[in-house]
């Protein structure tokens, strides 16, 4: 389980990125890299890391399920995930 603020710091980056999106587009279009330079460090989408909604893993994480390997594995095993199984052949 990841620290709190760990997960609290991701947060504050989304929020910060989404609120800087707009003007980042229309700083690099007109080509202004001194003024993009002025912008906060975590105003980049670059800075941004994925991490598991539930637990907060940083590593091994699904996109399609928004989780982490470990704790899909788990929910998959008891069947918490709609439209998926253990494969056996």
């Amino acid at each position: 389980m990841a620290k709190e603020s760990m997960k609290a710091r991701e947060v504050k980056r989304q929020k910060l990125v989404a609120k800087y999106a707009e003007k980042r587009a229309a700083l690099k279009k007109a080509g202004d890299y001194e003024a993009l330079q002025k912008l906060p460090k975590d105003a980049s989408p670059v800075r941004l890391h994925n991490r598991c909604k539930i637990t907060g893993r940083p590593k091994g994480y699904m996109r399609q399920f928004g989780i982490s390997r470990v704790l899909f594995r788990k929910m998959a095993n008891f069947g918490k995930i709609p439209g998926v199984k253990k494969a056996s052949w």
